[in-house]
Parts: structure tokens; C-alpha cells; sequence
């Protein structure tokens, strides 16, 4: 039998990846990229985790998720990096531009005559503007989490029973506290219907959603492209259509075979030897 055809994409946001986590499903992401022939990406914000890049945690698999974006570019996809908090460094590079790939803060789109604004959301993050030295603490505390998750399930699963994700536990039962998502959706939504915008894209709150949103001065879809952490989701735009893509849901994609060698963690060496030379030689 031969190979399947890539599936053909119009757009393709993904944010919230986490590169250099241990919640990182880096593997997962791969195959799902190995699946789809995108013709424009947009990196939505925390694609590499700056606040915790450790030089002891760099598997291959997240060095391949960077090698096959930059494969993408030498084949003239289009590829915008939108900055998120965890990789706010790079908004000192905001309107970079190489080739077909360029870094930015947001960016306005005309989708069939309609108008999308992207952007990562964590202005909108009254914890981040105020507290960032306590988001950042909360960061580690929930990469902990997810790495006490990967054993408690591995537990579970050996005993027969289901899995479960503590962190979304702890998350729904804080943010359904302080109403966070429904307030950051709002605040999305008032400032897009105030700028005529027809759609709002972000990502920050790992929770993927499609929805219309209604005020006294108009309506706006609000769109969350959700995490490759917990959820492991992406919004794909094609034929004049928005849908939320699920990996767990998509058995072809799983079904992609990947070398084992994607497990062994890099030395520092080839860490940022491999990310300077990817992008150095990217074509002009």
C-alpha cells in the first residue's frame, strides 16, 4: 500500500507548544506535521519555552519540530512566529523578515474578504502584566505537574484504569473560580468587534474553542487555537472554513511511524548549533 496523501491546508495556527518541557508532546506534534501539506503556519506564541529552557532537557524530537518548520521555509511556506510570554524575547526581533518566515507581535489577515486578528492573548492576563515574577514561578510549578502526570498515568495504565490530567483538574477548578477564560474571551472579543475585525485568534489559556460572540456593538468569532500540552489541538482554515483540529481524535496521524532516536536528549553543542545553522540557512 502506498503512502497517503498529505492532506492539503489552507492555514494552520498552533500555539502553546512548549518546546524544551517535559510536557511537550513534541512526537505527537511531528506526526501531525508529517500529515498535513500546509501552504501558510502561524506560530502563535509560546512555540519554545524560554522561562524554563534547560540544556538538560532537549530531546531530538523537539530539535525535529524546529528542523521541519525550517524545511517548510526552503519549500517557500509561509511561516509567521507571533511572540507569546514564554518566548517574549523575541519581540525585540518584532518585524523581522527572511525569506518566507517572519517574527512578529500580531498580525492582520484578509481570509476571503474577511478580516483576522492574531495575537498570543497574554496582554489581556491581568497575572502577567502585574505578577509576572509569580507567573513564572507558576510555569514551573506546572511543568512539574505535567512530569508527576506522565508517571501517575504510566501508574494508572499499568493497573488498568484510565488516565487523568491533573493539571486540568487543578485549572478548571481555579480559572472556573476567578471566571478567567470567559473574561479573556470577552476582553478578545470587545476590542475585535471594536476594530471591525472579523475574527480574533489567540492562543495563552490552553483551551481550544470556535465560538460567536455577541455585543451590543456587533459580533465577533472568537477563536483559541488551544496547546500541544494537554490537549494537543491546532485550528486549521481551509475552503472559507475554520475548524479545530484534535490529534487524539485523528488515527491516521498517530499511525505515522517515527525513529526512536527522536528520544535521545541533545548535549548543549548540538542544541543551539542545530538552531543557528537551521535558520542560517534557510533560504532568501
Amino acid at each position: 500500500m502506498g503512502k497517503k496523501r498529505k492532506r492539503e491546508v489552507e492555514l494552520v495556527v498552533l500555539s502553546d507548544i512548549h518546546l524544551g518541557t517535559y510536557g511537550c508532546h513534541a512526537e505527537d506534534l511531528l506526526r501531525y506535521l508529517k500529515s498535513i501539506k500546509p501552504k501558510k503556519i502561524i506560530l502563535n506564541g509560546d512555540i519554545i519555552d524560554m522561562w524554563q529552557f534547560s540544556k538538560r532537557y532537549w530531546p531530538r524530537s523537539h530539535m525535529q519540530v524546529i528542523k521541519h518548520f525550517t524545511g517548510l521555509l526552503a519549500r517557500n511556506t509561509k511561516i509567521v512566529y507571533l511572540t507569546g510570554n514564554h518566548d517574549e524575547m523575541l519581540r525585540k526581533f518584532a518585524a523581522f523578515r527572511i525569506g518566507s518566515f517572519q517574527i512578529d507581535n500580531k498580525v492582520v489577515l484578509k481570509l476571503n474578504g474577511k478580516r483576522a486578528w492574531f495575537f498570543h492573548g497574554d496582554v489581556f492576563d491581568v497575572t502577567m502584566k502585574y505578577s509576572k515574577w509569580l507567573e513564572k514561578l507558576g510555569a514551573i510549578g506546572y511543568d512539574t505537574l505535567i512530569h508527576i502526570n506522565t508517571i501517575v498515568n504510566w501508574c494508572l495504565t499499568r493497573l488498568g484504569r484510565e488516565k487523568i490530567s491533573l493539571s486540568k483538574r487543578v485549572k478548571d477548578s481555579v480559572k472556573s473560580a476567578v471566571k478567567f477564560i470567559n473574561d479573556f474571551e470577552k476582553i478578545a472579543a470587545d476590542i475585535a468587534i471594536e476594530n471591525k475585525y472579523d475574527y480574533v485568534v489567540c492562543g495563552h489559556i490552553h483551551h481550544p474553542e470556535i465560538k460567536t460572540i455577541k455585543t451590543e456593538k456587533g459580533e465577533v468569532t472568537y477563536l483559541n487555537s488551544g496547546d500541544w500540552v494537554e490537549n494537543l489541538t491546532a485550528l486549521e482554515y481551509d475552503g472559507g472554513n475554520w475548524r479545530i483540529y484534535r490529534y487524539l481524535d485523528d488515527p491516521h496521524a498517530q499511525s505515522i511511524k517515527l525513529s526512536k532516536r527522536l528520544r535521545d536528549k541533545l548535549d548543549s553543542d548540538e542544541i543551539f548549533r542545530g538552531m543557528v545553522n537551521k535558520f542560517l540557512n534557510v533560504k532568501k
